[in-house]
């Protein structure tokens, strides 16, 4: 049985103007555990949809989505929020730590929703796991302190801290420089130990059958691609998503390394940007939640 099993999911957000935006249009995908598999398409092709589907923070328009074997459409949202909880830990490309907060505190923050020994021991799990991502000596600094890269492992750190089923990493070298990227992505374990990957676009998955052609494309700096999905600076063309269930351990640490700034992005065939998306159906949750209100 598939840990994530997706089956004719579509996401459809209304605009401003009143004109439906088809994000998503018969998503089917299969993630066994101990999988990982990789997503690649233009900006706004509807990758972090899809992501935020899988995590439970949207809901699709219409199709099934279970979680080992549990139909997840069916589920009240107090039942989303522990199994989000629980099950899944979440990589952002620009980081969301919090400003205020210790990197040991940021880490802290999903074990605060934990029950029992890891509520507890909430502190020394957080320092456990800031060592294993080679940050144990900056336990107590706060992210203005500290490199993009650093603020990263931070994120992958909180990710894992609660021993995930599935980990989702949402262009998690966007805001990064190529080596600081690299860095991240070989903590992160997922590029290289990719086993399947898609391409995403027109609404729809669709298999590479020989996934070592988009490392060529990336290594290329293919210049007719759009560089919207890495922030321009990492030079792999296009965006990249990635779900790994069951996730792995941090490997050894690995040195920090000292950002470039992000750059914007860029529209992509269809003029609709990712952050356009995404706003827009933020509005159309935002709509939701008052209609049931």
């Amino acid at each position: 049985m598939s840990l994530v099993h997706l089956r004719d999911v579509t996401r459809t957000v209304a605009l401003p103007d009143g004109e439906d935006l088809h994000i998503l249009r018969g998503v089917n995908l299969d993630v066994a555990a101990g999988e990982h598999v990789s997503i690649v398409g233009r900006s706004g092709t509807g990758k972090s949809t899809m992501l935020n589907i899988i995590g439970l923070l949207d809901a699709p328009t219409s199709g099934t989505y279970e979680l080992d074997g549990v139909d997840t459409t069916r589920l009240g949202e107090g039942r989303r929020a522990r199994m989000r909880g629980e099950d899944f830990g979440f990589v952002f490309q620009q980081f969301n730590v919090f400003a205020a907060r210790t990197a040991a505190e940021n880490v802290e923050v999903p074990l605060l929703y934990a029950s029992g020994m890891q509520l507890l021991c909430r502190r020394s799990i957080a320092l456990d796991m800031l060592e294993r991502v080679g940050l144990a000596d900056r336990a107590d600094s706060h992210p203005g302190e500290m490199s993009g890269g650093e603020q990263q492992r931070i994120a992958i750190a909180r990710a894992l801290v609660r021993r995930p089923r599935v980990i989702l990493a949402d262009e998690p070298t966007g805001a990064l420089d190529p080596d600081t990227g690299r860095v991240v992505m070989a903590l992160l374990e997922v590029a290289a130990r990719a086993s399947r990957a898609y391409e995403l676009y027109d609404g729809v998955l669709h298999e590479v059958t020989d996934p070592g052609t988009l490392t060529q494309r990336a290594e290329a700096g293919n210049s007719d691609a759009d560089n919207a999905g890495t922030g321009g600076s990492t030079g792999i063309p296009w965006g990249e998503a990635s779900a790994a269930s069951a996730g792995p351990q941090p490997p050894p640490p690995l040195p920090a390394q000292v950002p470039a700034p992000p750059s914007g992005g860029w529209p992509d065939d269809t003029g609709v940007t990712a952050r356009q998306t995404m706003r827009a159906v933020g509005r159309a949750a935002a709509r939701k939640r008052e209609s049931e209100q």
